[in-house]
């Protein structure tokens, strides 16, 4: 079993990782652009481990996805079929979003094997749970990654360890539901989707920056202040070491789309959650560090 990192794990560098038995590989997300896919691919198989039969995808953002068609024809994408939906859907995301950034050459490669609630597999004698959180939280359709024998789980986006959490595509509440069901698993070694490995302590770090956009956003609308007002009044603390800061506004802009009633992962206009966010970065545009 390995976990494959990206530092610094800022915006487009995901965490993977794969499992392998000697005989069949699973191998949990890609990469956002073909090079780094298959730099990911070298990796596995300077291991030893033969090329994935199975690929399993935590969401469908395409820093997690983009790479999937490196991996055909020997793999099936596996995902929650609100992630073969989302894929769909969104295309090419990451162009739109990174014009500039050289991608490669990506086909946008859904999930073709899909389950609603929860999957078991097994590699020998290996068992691999995969998990729905149940509802919306990072996205409807996210994909908890269990290893109970070994004590390890991928949580996908559900955690950026030392980063900003980002429920701009998601649910606030959602997301908080979904600790508890990473809680519920007694991992030991945790593999968020972007940071370095770390333990379920990251889920109160998670829980405590969640709670204070929650809160930051109740105050905010009371007084009539915007998403960007109430993102530039804020008073960081404990989460100013946190990277990508920017994504306060647009986590803010879905706390409100919540308490104005909106249901649970309703889109919000991209143009106005990137524009400021740009904004709070001083007019700096967010940036694709693949």
């Amino acid at each position: 079993m390995h976990a494959r990192l990206q530092p610094d794990g800022g915006w487009c560098l995901n965490n993977a990782g794969f499992v392998s038995d000697g005989g069949t590989t699973l191998l949990v997300d890609t990469a956002a652009t073909e090079r780094r896919a298959r730099a990911l691919r070298a990796a596995l198989l300077a291991t030893g481990a033969p090329l994935p039969r199975l690929l399993v995808n935590t969401h469908h953002h395409g820093d997690h996805t983009y790479g999937n068609g490196v991996f055909l024809p020997e793999a099936v994408v596996v995902g929650h079929e609100a992630c073969r939906r989302e894929v769909l859907a969104a295309g090419r995301q990451l162009h739109l979003l990174w014009p500039e950034t050289d991608f490669g050459e990506i086909t946008v490669t859904p999930p073709a094997l899909t389950f609603t609630d929860r999957l078991t597999l097994h590699l020998g004698e290996t068992e691999v749970r995969l998990l729905h959180p149940g509802g919306v939280a990072h996205t409807a359709g996210d994909t908890v990654v269990h290893l109970p024998e070994q004590r390890v789980v991928f949580t996908g986006d559900l955690v950026f360890q030392g980063g900003t959490p980002f429920v701009a595509t998601g649910s606030l509440s959602g997301s908080l539901r979904a600790l508890a069901l990473l809680r519920s698993l007694d991992a030991e070694t945790v593999v968020p989707g972007h940071g370095p490995l770390t333990d379920p302590s990251a889920y109160e770090v998670t829980e405590a920056y969640l709670r204070f956009v929650a809160r930051l956003a109740a105050e905010g609308r009371e007084k009539g202040l915007t998403p960007l007002e109430t993102a530039r009044a804020a008073e960081l603390g404990e989460f100013a070491a946190l990277r990508e800061s920017e994504r306060l506004v647009a986590n803010l802009h879905r706390a409100y789309a919540e308490l104005d009633g909106l249901p649970e992962g309703s889109p919000l206009d991209p143009v106005a959650v990137f524009g400021d966010m740009a904004a709070l970065n001083g007019g700096v545009p967010v940036a694709c560090h693949a």
